[in-house]
Order: C-alpha cells, then structure tokens, then sequence
C-alpha cells in the first residue's frame, strides 16, 4: 500500500485563539499539537491523540465498525476492492472524496468501507474540529457562542483537507454553508449521502449521539436538512439509500447495506472519472 510521507501530510490549521500542526504520522494515529500556556504541566499533555474512529488509513483489514468479525462481510469487502476499486482507483490519481449529508453511521460506515477499499485515508471533518477546540461540549458551546468563528474554524481545516490527496472526508454541514467551503470541495469529488430522514433519527436516537426522543430528532433533522439541501444538492454525484432499494429490489431500506452504499459510491465516482477522463482527451490537439 502506498504510505504517504510525514511531510507531505505536515499542515496547519488557524483556529480562533488557538492552532494546531497534524505532528507526526505513526501507526495509522495523528497526533495534534496545541501551545501550552502552563509552563510547569506535563510536557506531553498538549498532544492530543484523535480517535481512530476519526482518522485511519487503510491497512488491508476490514473495519470493525462494519462487522469485521463477519465471514460473509469479508468476502464481500475483498470483492468490493477486487472488482470495482481497482477499476476506479487508477483514474482517480489521488483525487479527494467529499462526503455530504446528514450525519449518520451509513454514511460514515460508508467513508471508511470506501477509504479502505481506495487505500485512501479517513477523515471526520466535524471530528477534527471538536478535538481543536477542547470536545463535543466545547464545540457546541462555540457553535452557540460564536456561529462566525465556528464556520470559520469548519473553512480552516476544510481549506487544509481539500490541500491534500487520497483522502475520503465525511464532511460536516459547515462544507455546504458558504461560496468559499462549495469552492474548496471542488478540489476533490463530492457525494451526497442521502439517507431517509427516518432512518437518520432511528440512528442518532439509538446511538445517542444527540438527545431528545425520535420524534423531537426527526423534526431538528428534517429543519437541518431543508436548510442545506441546496448546499447538498451542488456535489457531483448522489448516493441515495432509496434509490440504491429500489434498484437492488428491497422494499425494506434497512436491508441496504453499507457495502450496497459503496459499491453505489464507486460506480459513482467510475462515472465522475469516466467523463473527466473523455473531457481531457477531446482537449489535447491532434
């Protein structure tokens, strides 16, 4: 597998009163480094480690947040890379993959099965950001206390992200928000995830990732996804969990699985570079 060197990946992101350096590159794990004010606290206590779950490169394996211990899964995993990324991953040239939706594990379950079948590395742009500023809570209070600052904070590492290459990015709502983060996104190829609203609040509800009962989730979900529809509407392509039911014959959608998503992502972006590739060989002269 291709490895990227520790210096192509060195960047820096400036965040409000704050900034950080992607450090070193050891065993797949980023480490970022924030200045430290307390001369006399631990001189390793301002490396802050990011969660696997968040940042990983492919090293051949299944991962575990689909199944990994699944027999069935794995062969269907190997054909996924066998069969169809090795017919895309030539024309990609290291192209980046935006992903675009409302949160979900389908569609981050989506971005690491598709990163590991590229050999690209993952990563979770809302992650990135919530670790730069101390957390989820401090996050949510920064969002709160400062919508500008925040949105500013999502174009800083978005601007570094797009700057890099073979990476799958499973980005926040803060990539479709603005001209500028639209613009950044087109250095890559950008997907939307759409993934039913129902099936969205069942995830979130189940998993706890926000609070409130199904139904008070599904409104905040159907209000977030009026408001950026537009934004999610500009990718290049869509990855739609009812269209993908409807080709394959399931009438239940949860029967569609991440693997189904991914093979639908890949014929995707095999049609994105298909046509990008006819485009700029009827371009060079005769």
């Amino acid at each position: 597998m291709e490895k990227l060197s520790v210096s192509h990946m060195n960047a820096r992101f400036a965040l409000p009163n704050r900034s950080f350096d992607f450090l070193q590159f050891q065993h797949s794990i980023f480490f970022l480094k924030f200045p430290n004010p307390n001369q006399n606290s631990n001189p390793n206590s301002n490396l802050v480690r990011l969660r696997r779950l968040n940042c990983s490169v492919s090293d051949g394996t299944v991962p575990s947040s689909v199944g990994a211990t699944d027999s069935s899964l794995v062969v269907k995993v190997r054909l996924i890379e066998i069969v169809k990324a090795a017919e895309v991953s030539s024309d990609l040239k290291g192209t980046s993959i935006f992903l675009v939706g409302l949160q979900s594990s389908l569609k981050a379950g989506l971005g690491k099965l598709l990163a590991d079948a590229l050999r690209y590395y993952y990563f979770d742009s809302d992650s990135l950001v919530e670790e730069a500023v101390g957390g989820a809570l401090a996050a949510k209070s920064f969002r709160e206390s400062d919508t500008k600052g925040f949105y500013e904070s999502e174009t800083e590492v978005l601007k570094q992200l797009s700057s890099m290459g073979r990476l799958v990015v499973c980005a926040g709502n803060g990539a479709v928000t603005s001209p500028t983060n639209l613009a950044l996104l087109r250095h890559g190829i950008s997907l939307w995830i759409d993934v039913p609203l129902d099936l969205v609040a069942r995830d979130l509800t189940e998993d706890q990732f926000v609070p409130g009962s199904y139904p008070e989730v599904r409104d905040e979900q159907g209000a977030l996804y009026d408001k950026y529809r537009a934004g999610y509407a500009t990718a290049d392509a869509i990855v739609s969990v009812q269209k993908v039911a409807s080709r394959l014959g399931r009438d239940n959608l949860d029967e569609v699985t991440i693997e189904d998503l991914t093979l639908e992502a890949l014929r995707e972006i095999e049609k994105l570079t298909r046509v990008k590739k006819m485009i700029e060989e009827a371009a060079r002269p005769f």
